[in-house]
């Protein structure tokens, strides 16, 4: 970023940024059409809904159109969609200071078209989407896990992933090598009744009664 954009930015207040953002959210709906689900302005950052079909040609429209700087992709799960997956990426327009995020759906079944050809620095992150979400990208160089074991079963941030796993890992003296046992849980499972501490919970829990109430 120059010091000079940077303190055009600075200058900028919430109506002026807005509207940037609402060009550039107008400027990439007449680009690609029928390719955008949805475009939204939140939190001074637009935010595009792509059609998966459309990913990689959204994806390379918005690479030659300023945003060259590759800055992150993730997944997100929604396990009860027959589209479970999010997957989101965020760039950056150095040039104009703008920051966009867009997103498309996937399963865990149909590869999504890899973004390595677009923007290289894609690899890993797209090898870590499907290490821990399982999300498949066609295309990729080097499609394998990265985080866990080669022999891991599961992908640890899907929302249906056991919190204990599936194995546990100890070495075996008598093998002289690692070896993989099924969960064995050292207690019975109990469900506690708790509540989030930030909703607060909907009984009086003790103490309460010395409160001032008003």
């Amino acid at each position: 970023m120059t010091d000079a954009t940077q303190a055009v930015d600075q200058a900028a207040g919430p109506a002026e940024i807005f509207g940037r953002l609402q060009a550039l959210s107008e400027k990439i709906q007449t680009g690609l059409g029928a390719a955008v689900v949805s475009a939204t302005i939140a939190y001074d950052e637009l935010n595009v809904t792509f059609d998966s079909s459309k990913w990689i040609e959204s994806l390379t429209y918005l690479r030659d159109n300023g945003f060259v700087s590759f800055i992150d992709l993730t997944a997100v799960d929604w396990p009860a969609r027959e589209q479970r997956f999010d997957v989101v990426v965020h760039l950056l327009d150095p040039a104009a200071n703008l920051r966009i995020r867009v997103r498309t759906a996937a399963n865990d079944t149909t590869p999504l078209p890899s973004a390595v050809n677009v923007w290289p620095a894609a690899n890993w992150f797209e090898r870590e989407a499907y290490d821990m979400y399982g999300v498949l990208f066609s295309g990729h160089p080097d499609l394998r896990r990265m985080l866990t074991d080669y022999g891991f079963d599961g992908h640890p941030l899907r929302k249906d992933f056991p919190q204990t796993g599936y194995v546990e890992v100890r070495y075996d003296d008598a093998r002289k090598r690692v070896v993989y046992d099924p969960v064995k849980l050292s207690q019975e499972f109990r469900s506690f009744d708790f509540q989030s501490p930030w909703e607060a919970a909907k009984y009086e829990l003790p103490g309460d009664e010395k409160a001032t109430k008003g």
